[in-house]
């Protein structure tokens, strides 16, 4: 180190370019004229806060890195959903792109989708196949979760999924369903759910308890080509069942040709309370395809649609078939798509099944199902010169009712 001379008035001396925390070796002389006394060097330290400092503010750092790490691992499904309901929230901006079509256009744009071979049809399909496929479902593939999936890449997301009450000796609150808005500002309408597996019947029966469910649509046979698409979750016959501690008996039971209307009473053991379910089962449609024709299908929604109103606050309606996408999807937006055009006389077909694929994956898991909509929107606006048959009458009060929403139905839709 060089010397440094100090001036003799008393002033301090300020040496530049030290470095903090180091050791130096300081030599010091003094002058007088030509004379100059031995040198004397002594060794110092340079301020070392700044570098305890720095090292502390680096070691607080590591330490909240590191307890937000463990924040994120504990509450990894929590903070998923959160992270999903963002993304759904940017994707629903990007659902906009689908134009909604006047009812006088629409013949015109079927005709036009339906050129070389659906080729826009196929087009359009494709373009929705990527829609809510960047959300998590980290629930529903928690150990715990995964035997009460029905299939492997259906699963609910977590954003919408529904959430059974917590129960002593249950493991978890999950059922492979999501809440579906319904049209307009009414939000959770239906619940979207897989049919019931051997093992979630109990699930499913706490569920439309806990929701305040009065309607169950049903779109799947039990068994369908030699294999099991959905338990058998209601009695065989008049005799009551237990699920858990509800109790479920059917009161009436009126088969149609295509569809059969049940009446349920679901009571519950514990808090001695009971509520009417009314249980609509399709029976006219076959898996991954669509029904022979559209009256039958628009008749059937027609009927749970005016159930749906004539009970405006009970809970969502559910809508099961087997996996609860393809044909439970198809039902839903025709509801939905039915709504519009009778109250805003355009409709987006595309748009509404891009919003449903926001809440459940595959809604309207088929092409065939998809060009089936638009098929359905085409025979609603075209009035057919035959009208609905009505069931005979007999000394029955569901053949009765049945009777009297087709009437209804009927002089609503004069042309059809």
């Amino acid at each position: 180190m060089s010397s440094k001379t100090f001036s003799p008035t008393g002033e301090k001396l300020y040496i530049d370019g030290l470095l903090p925390a180091q050791w130096y070796t300081l030599t010091v002389s003094a002058l007088s004229g030509l004379m100059q006394s031995v040198p004397v060097s002594i060794t110092c330290q340079t301020d070392p806060r700044g570098v305890i400092a720095g090292v502390l503010t680096s070691l607080l750092l590591a330490i909240l890195i590191l307890c937000i790490g463990i924040i994120i691992w504990h509450h990894k499904p929590e903070l998923s959903s959160v992270f999903s309901k963002f993304k759904s929230s940017e994707t629903k901006l990007s659902s906009n792109k689908y134009k909604s079509i006047p009812l006088k256009m629409f013949p015109m744009h079927f005709s036009s989708m339906s050129c070389d071979q659906n080729r826009g049809f196929c087009e359009e399909y494709e373009d929705l196949s990527t829609v809510g496929t960047d959300q998590s479902c980290t629930v529903a593939t928690l150990p715990e979760n995964k035997s009460k999936n029905r299939y492997a890449n259906v699963l609910a997301y977590d954003s919408s999924r529904v959430t059974l009450t917590a129960q002593i000796g249950s493991d978890s609150d999950y059922i492979n369903a999501n809440y579906i808005h319904g049209y307009g500002k009414k939000n959770k309408q239906y619940i979207a759910a897989q049919g019931p597996l051997p093992s979630t019947v109990n699930d499913f029966w706490r569920m439309v308890w806990e929701q305040k469910s009065s309607a169950i649509v049903m779109l799947t046979n039990c068994t369908e080509r030699g294999r099991i698409k959905c338990e058998h979750y209601w009695p065989m016959d008049y005799m009551p069942c237990l699920y858990g501690n509800l109790r479920v008996s059917v009161q009436s039971e009126q088969k149609e040709s295509n569809w059969t209307r049940r009446e349920f009473v679901v009571k519950n053991e514990s808090a001695s309370e009971e509520h009417a379910v009314t249980h609509f089962h399709f029976t006219a449609w076959p898996d991954h395809g669509v029904p022979l024709g559209t009256d039958e299908l628009i008749q059937f929604r027609w009927i749970v649609r005016q159930h749906i109103e004539t009970f405006p606050f009970s809970g969502p309606t559910v809508v099961h078939c087997s996996a609860g996408v393809g044909r439970t999807g198809t039902l839903i937006a025709l509801d939905l798509l039915l709504q519009q055009v009778d109250k805003e006389e355009v409709v987006s077909i595309a748009d509404c099944v891009c919003r449903m694929r926001l809440n459940r994956p595959l809604m309207v898991q088929t092409q065939s199902q998809y060009v089936f909509l638009h098929q359905c929107i085409m025979n609603y606006l075209q009035p057919k010169e035959d009208s609905i048959p009505e069931p005979i009458y007999e000394n029955s009060d569901m053949i009765y009712a049945n009777a009297l929403v087709l009437r209804e139905y009927k002089a609503a839709n004069p042309g059809v």
